[in-house]
């Protein structure tokens, strides 16, 4: 399944960010379903403040540290590594958001002042890398189906009410934030695959303490 994760967003982000590059016919249809849906109001550019790293980084930090505590509490093997893993990935989001802004030059919407430097969304690619990482650190504290499906159902509304809001509001095209969301599938699979594997060969490599059968 994570194969998948990795290959089809990685696809659909190299096929848009080519069609940008290139002022392809994808990017025309982008500007005119984004002149469809931009109104820009106070709850809009509410649910798009929830991207600002001011709002969404603390959050991943602070649910980082809680969950660090409680595994080192459990006694827990290298019960840094997700939290810190957690940390290192959301440093990443800049440093390939800002090079891809420089590398497509995109142009804002007619909403916002005359720049460039719009594609990919980095308030995107903030709350889903720092809401996604919050919420896979928080699953395996959490007791029943119901509960870890509530906080999936919240990171997912968070995530597309940041997006809502960015598109609706007018400070990104649609294309924008659809291609952050594919860019951070990726780098949150990626980050899954590197702790699952990390945690089976803790537990591989850890011998049992008990000495007799069980």
């Amino acid at each position: 399944m994570l194969p998948v994760l990795l290959a089809l967003p990685a696809v659909l982000f190299a096929l848009i960010t080519w069609q940008v590059v290139a002022d392809g016919p994808l990017v025309r249809l982008d500007e005119r379903l984004s002149r469809v849906l931009v109104q820009p109001d106070r709850f809009s550019e509410l649910l798009a403040d929830l991207g600002n790293v001011q709002v969404a980084v603390p959050l991943l930090v602070l649910v980082t540290g809680y969950t660090a505590w409680r595994a080192r509490g459990a006694g827990t093997d290298r019960w840094w590594l997700p939290g810190a893993a957690a940390v290192v990935l959301m440093a990443l989001v800049p440093v390939l958001v800002v090079p891809l802004k420089e590398l497509t030059d995109r142009p804002g919407t007619p909403v916002v002042p005359p720049a460039v430097g719009y594609y990919p969304s980095g308030h995107t690619a903030t709350a889903a890398v720092a809401y996604g990482c919050a919420t896979l650190l928080l699953l395996p504290r959490l007791n029943g189906p119901y509960v870890r499906r509530a906080l999936l159902a919240v990171c997912l509304a968070l995530n597309l009410g940041v997006g809502f809001g960015l598109v609706r509001r007018g400070y990104h095209w649609p294309l924008d934030v659809v291609a952050s969301w594919c860019l951070c599938t990726v780098m949150i699979s990626g980050y899954v695959l590197y702790v699952s594997r990390s945690s089976r060969r803790t537990f591989a490599g850890t011998p049992s303490s008990r000495t007799g059968p069980s």
